[in-house]
């Protein structure tokens, strides 16, 4: 297994080398916004997910709402993120789902957020890590970062945030996934980026 040492210090140095910015799973009122904003984000820049949905949820700020939306009017929205026309359907069917079978509220379990339409595992671990739960969100930054630097040897989602979570301590697998992020869309040349993580590499 990979020194826990030596990812804890690579982690530090990648969050000194990171721009301030906000991440689309962040700073929404409620956890419906967030998870949606997640759902939207795949695939798309933050800044367009950010606002794209500062427009979506003045109109349909709650589950009851986009629950009863027109999926033309959500996809005239919604255009700018990629997968605009799938991402609408998912959103308006998650929202009656939440409605019907969870009295408007997310649930707080992997397994039951699961079920939701449009929510896979990365994206209720990256909503339930926003909420203070021990969890680790596995994207393209995570994936590639982490491979990079040799923490983990695969492409597998799943197994990512298996080796990941037995390598950093339970208290800031919270810190992963935005770090992580943060530091892919701060150095967005691959050049860049690669010589950067070459130095990270060397820590010891």
């Amino acid at each position: 297994m990979f020194p826990r040492a030596k990812a804890l210090k690579q982690l530090e140095a990648m969050k000194k080398d990171v721009k301030n910015m906000r991440l689309a799973a962040e700073e929404w009122p409620t956890k419906f916004q967030t998870l949606i904003s997640i759902c939207l984000s795949a695939r798309t820049r933050d800044e367009t997910t950010i606002w794209v949905c500062e427009k979506l949820f003045k109109k349909f700020p709650n589950p009851e709402k986009m629950s009863k939306a027109d999926t033309k009017e959500i996809e005239e929205i919604i255009k700018p993120v990629n997968f605009f026309q799938n991402k609408s359907k998912n959103i308006i069917a998650c929202a009656k789902k939440l409605v019907s079978e969870f009295n408007g509220k997310i649930p707080n379990s992997i397994e039951r957020m699961t079920e939701l339409p449009g929510v896979g595992r990365k994206t209720a671990n990256v909503f339930l890590s926003e909420y203070g739960s021990e969890a680790i969100g596995v994207d393209t930054h995570v994936t590639y970062i982490s491979n990079y630097l040799g923490w983990v040897e695969t492409e597998n989602a799943e197994k990512i945030e298996r080796v990941l979570k037995e390598l950093f301590p339970k208290e800031i697998w919270s810190e992963v996934n935005p770090t992580l992020v943060r530091f892919g869309k701060t150095h967005t040349s691959k050049t860049e980026k690669n010589k950067l993580l070459e130095e990270i590499k060397k820590i010891e």
